[in-house]
């Protein structure tokens, strides 16, 4: 069965779900804040996470944004608003389905299983994993582990997404707009968040954007991974 992440802050509307959830076989792990639910899915893998607007600390879909620049996990939106413009407006932010409370176990249990299914074709398309490696750099897309010169990187998901995504492009320079569809999952965006995780991911890679060894920034085109001179490509 799934493994499964609750954002619900109703502690009644949460133990049910979790209930019936647990009953259903899935694997279930609860939060009640937005900032808790980022957490927990930047520190593990869900296959599908079940969130409420309406939390104490962010607004869901502020919430649905920002989980949106840490995973493509399906989300299902569980609220009680129904104003259908507020719906589109999600759908199109990156929910994947949404429910309007009251809602019946079964009707839960039938949203879920065809989010399932939607996310498992897509899995199945996917390339078969395998390891990468770009001078120095060793990276393993089976356990989502990278090495820099033997020394294993601590990188947040979409850190490791970024430089994998590179890796497998060696020497090509990446524009933009392509690194906002393939990594971030989004049509459109600020060029700003492209440049704070490259930031962070320079500088756990022992550069700077003014003395680069592996990312090079090509200004107004794109990016592209490129092993130090000297270091042979693989």
């Amino acid at each position: 069965m799934a493994s499964v992440l609750v954002v619900e802050d109703d502690q009644f509307v949460r133990s049910a779900l979790i209930r019936h959830l647990t009953d259903a076989a899935h694997t279930v792990r609860s939060v009640g804040t937005a900032l808790e639910a980022l957490r927990e899915v930047a520190h593990h893998g869900f296959d599908v996470v079940i969130l409420d607007l309406g939390l104490p600390d962010l607004d869901g879909a502020e919430a649905l944004k920002m989980l949106r620049g840490l995973t493509d996990v399906p989300v299902i939106v569980a609220t009680a608003r129904d104003d259908e413009s507020e719906i589109v407006r999600i759908l199109n932010d990156g929910a994947d389905d949404y429910l309007v409370k009251p809602f019946s176990v079964e009707h839960l249990q039938a949203r879920l299983g065809a989010v399932l299914r939607r996310a498992g074709g897509r899995t199945a398309a996917a390339p078969p994993p395998r390891q990468l490696r770009v001078g120095g750099l060793a990276i393993d897309l089976r356990s989502r582990r990278a090495e820099l010169d033997g020394r294993e990187l601590d990188l947040t998901r979409r850190e490791f997404d970024m430089l994998a995504f590179l890796a497998e492009r060696p020497g090509v320079v990446v524009p933009r707009r392509e690194l906002l569809a393939e990594v971030w999952r989004q049509s459109y965006g600020d060029d700003q968040t492209i440049d704070v995780h490259l930031s962070w991911l320079r500088r756990k890679l022992g550069e700077t954007a003014a003395r680069p060894r592996y990312l090079h920034t090509l200004r107004g085109v794109g990016v592209k991974l490129d092993p130090p001179a000297g270091i042979p490509p693989a």
